[in-house]
């Protein structure tokens, strides 16, 4: 039973090939009373789309895959009345127990955007492959680099105001959605504060990039082309500016 009725936050949750994480990670974000959890299906072939509505959730079908594309498709399904939205994973992997945490800085008008961090916190044996932890730290630099706003992870675990994330314009399909809208957010001055959340091992599924290297390097090439895209086009942060 949810302690704190949160009807003006949405959730966002794409998935693909979860059925065995997904029933309790809607059960977990419905515990925190979060006003709706979209999930956003890119053509799994197992139980994932059958789970998530018995769990609650409602689910958002798309004919192509992509990361990026799946959150847009979730953010233009999202009601009207959300003020805030909140990204996770459906593989069980993000602290969800940590949901609150993230949201309670916007909910109090002290923050527009809060980064959960994967690389800051505890973090269980596992949890992240090793190329993961260093596209963390490579992304963190090049935006430290670019803007003076410090990253310390690209994680899908997120909340951000909805007003603020709409003025953004997000345009990813691909992995590069989260580090796209770390690089406008700090682009728009944003206020951001990132926080540690650790990261559990997948309850679920395989991951998409990490553990197949054909993957791993189309998400490489993704991050990398989308970072320059950016950096030559976005006017960055101002320099003095470290939040």
């Amino acid at each position: 039973m949810a302690s704190v009725a949160r009807p003006a936050v949405t959730a966002i949750v794409p998935c693909l090939d979860e059925e065995e994480a997904i029933g309790p990670v809607i059960k977990a974000l419905a515990a925190h009373g979060l006003g709706e959890i979209i999930v956003v299906d890119g053509g799994s072939q197992d139980r994932t789309v059958e789970r998530a509505r018995g769990a609650g959730a409602r689910v958002v079908l798309i004919g192509e895959r992509g990361y990026g594309r799946a959150l847009n498709a979730g953010l233009a399904a999202a009601s009207g009345e959300s003020h805030i939205v909140l990204f996770t994973d459906g593989d069980g992997s993000d602290r969800l127990d940590l949901v609150p945490a993230l949201l309670a800085p916007i909910e109090r008008g002290e923050a527009d955007f809060v980064m959960g961090s994967r690389l800051r916190g505890e973090r269980e044996p596992g949890s992240l492959a090793p190329a993961q932890i260093l596209a963390g730290h490579i992304a963190g630099l090049l935006i430290w680099v670019w803007s003076r706003v410090r990253f310390t992870d690209m994680s899908p675990f997120r909340a951000i105001r909805r007003d603020a994330l709409d003025r953004l314009g997000m345009r990813e399909q691909t992995f590069a959605w989260n580090l796209e809208m770390q690089m406008r957010a700090a682009a728009q001055r944003l206020r951001i504060l990132e926080i540690a959340v650790g990261q559990r091992r997948r309850a679920g599924g395989q991951s998409k990039v990490s553990g197949n290297w054909r993957a791993s390097v189309r998400a490489c090439w993704a991050l990398a082309s989308a970072f320059l895209r950016l950096a030559l086009t976005l006017p960055s942060a101002p320099r003095d500016r470290v939040p």
